[in-house]
């Protein structure tokens, strides 16, 4: 009992201690606070002058050099080896302004009473790269964004690309977009915000209602009107180059299914858009479909037929019975053929059940099938969105060796599939038309075979002769130095073989790629992988500019046919490429 008591009197004598010292050093914090702001407002040791206001008529501000230096990386910058200078003139600013700063310079405090001059305190933060008070003010001024000022602060921002300023902004004119869709500032978004705010919303996985797309066409015959265009031809090529760059953004996924009908009302939308948009999954659907019914119809042909041999023998099995209550008394030779018969029935049951049982079984295995490609198409969704519309790679560990190989995170992140020979068109000058100039791009082939293979480069595709070999220049076409290309492989026939990556040859870089507009699609090499001009046959010499896998030599038939099955008799299934 005394141990308790003696306890208890400790924790309370530790309590009261530790309580002592928080208010000691809460003392000393306020003080050194009143000290630092004596020395800002007194006119000890001031040695350096702020003007403000104009040059005409500027008000000096008498501070320490000191204290800015070790405060302000700007000042810091900007006073190091330059004891001759004791003034500075900071005309863009004004005096209330530059003294809430001076404040916070020196003694960490800074006034928010005025919240029309957030953007004017966050502009001059970032201009003395102020990081801490930028972070508080960036935070303030999310805070006192509402329904009345978003577009004022959006507005404001422009000069400032304030990230979390602009999210703040889309997220309640997102919210309140039914109630402002005839705002006029909301007509005053330039096309760059537009571009965001549609990227935000898909970002977020948002359903674009038909609203949306109103306001989208009202804001086209703004801006068209506004150039003054005066032929018909001229405002709809106008219209439809604008609409042009917003509709490639949208997914599949992103807009209301019961507005693709109203779309259409629009005179200056694309055609193809819709069904670019709906018919792969309606293609897909309507096939899975009719499979699904075929087979349904053949097994249930089956199980009638089935049934109606059940039937038979039952009747059968019936007349037997007949004839054995005639029979009983006849000898037990015709006794032992009726027990013959029925074990006949019998095993005739046994292997209809049996029958029965594998085609339920063969069901359930195509379900789980399904399922598991479903499965793994969500996974690649989720996990690498920019495959989400692949016809060739149905593997994410595919994926993540593309990812690995390539090493450029910037890259792989914004990549997106910029062309699909299904999808597009087999044809050559399709292909270099969406291709050429993009830089950095990724080749993916699927033959008839089951190959999967392609090939990388960095410099990209290009018409621009100045990055030509010199000797080609000349031409018409020509090779491309890259010394970070490589070609790949991911899966053969058989699919026994692991993905691997092929370099180039150090010596062999000048020839890393070959641009041809008119004969050839993507060829690497001379050629170790190329296209002919129908996209659908190629050749393979792999072996000459990339290096082979170890034990394969250049110009035989196996590195020949290393990465398609063949040299020359390949067919392409289909043909991706994406860029940035």
């Amino acid at each position: 009992m005394d141990n308790n008591n003696n306890n208890q009197i400790q924790n309370a004598n530790q309590n009261q201690n530790e309580n002592e010292m928080k208010n000691l050093e809460k003392k000393v914090t306020k003080n050194l606070i009143e000290d630092y702001s004596n020395l800002l407002n007194g006119n000890s040791f001031k040695d350096f002058s702020i003007f403000v206001e104009n040059e005409l008529n500027p008000f000096e501000i008498k501070v320490h050099k000191s204290i800015l230096s070790l405060r302000s990386p700007f000042f810091n910058k900007f006073l190091r080896g330059k004891n001759d200078i004791d003034k500075i003139f900071l005309n863009q600013f004004n005096k209330k302004e530059m003294e809430s700063i001076l404040s916070y310079i020196y003694y960490g405090n800074i006034s928010f009473e005025n919240k029309e001059n957030l953007i004017q305190l966050l502009e001059i933060s970032i201009y003395f790269k102020l990081n801490l008070l930028k972070e508080i003010i960036q935070k303030k001024i999310s805070n006192s964004i509402n329904y009345s000022n978003f577009f004022q602060f959006l507005f404001q921002n422009r000069n400032l690309n304030s990230n979390e300023i602009e999210i703040k902004c889309f997220e309640l004119i997102n919210q309140n977009f039914s109630q402002i869709q005839n705002n006029e500032n909301l007509f005053n978004l330039t096309k760059e915000e537009i571009i965001k705010f549609i990227q935000f919303k898909q970002e977020k996985k948002e359903i674009f209602q038909f609203d949306f797309f109103q306001f989208l066409n009202d804001w086209i015959q703004k801006r068209v009107k506004s150039l003054k265009l005066r032929k018909y031809k001229n405002k709809m090529n106008a219209k439809t180059r604008l609409f042009h760059s917003f509709f490639s953004l949208f997914d599949k996924d992103s807009i209301s299914k019961q507005d693709f009908d109203k779309l259409k009302q629009f005179d200056f939308f694309p055609k193809s858009f819709l069904m670019n948009l709906q018919q792969p999954l309606l293609d897909i659907k309507e096939e899975e479909n009719f499979k699904l019914k075929k087979e349904n119809k053949k097994k249930d042909e089956k199980i009638k037929s089935k049934r109606k041999e059940i039937s038979n023998l039952k009747s059968q099995n019936l007349k037997k019975n007949k004839e054995i209550e005639k029979l009983k008394g006849e000898n037990e030779k015709k006794d032992k053929i009726l027990k013959q018969k029925d074990e006949e029935i019998q095993n005739i049951k046994l292997s209809f059940e049996k029958e029965m049982k594998e085609e339920k079984d063969k069901i359930k295995d195509k379900e789980k099938h399904q399922k598991d490609m479903k499965s793994k198409f969500e996974l690649i969704k989720k996990n690498f969105p920019q495959f989400s519309e692949t016809k060739i790679i149905q593997d994410i560990e595919y994926i993540k060796k593309l990812k690995e190989w390539i090493n450029d995170n910037d890259f792989f992140s914004k990549m997106k599939k910029g062309f699909s020979a299904k999808k597009d068109g087999f044809d050559c000058e399709k292909w270099h038309k969406a291709v050429d100039n993009k830089g950095k791009t990724l080749v993916i082939i699927k033959t008839k075979d089951n190959f999967i293979f392609g090939g990388f480069t960095q410099v990209g595709f290009t018409n621009d002769k100045s990055k030509w070999r010199e000797e080609d220049r000349k031409n018409d076409c020509g090779y491309i130095k890259d010394e970070n290309a490589f070609i790949f492989s991911l899966r053969n026939d058989k699919g026994d073989r692991k993905p691997e990556k092929f370099p180039i040859k150090k010596e062999r870089e000048d020839n890393a790629i070959f641009y041809n507009f008119e004969d050839y699609g993507p060829d690497f090499g001379f050629p170790d992988l190329a296209l002919e001009e129908d996209l659908q046959s190629g050749e393979s010499n792999f072996g000459h500019t990339y290096n082979l896998p170890n034990g394969i030599k250049w110009d035989t038939d196996e590195s020949k046919s290393y990465l398609a099955g063949s040299f020359n008799k390949w067919i392409v299934d289909e043909l991706e490429t994406y860029f940035i």
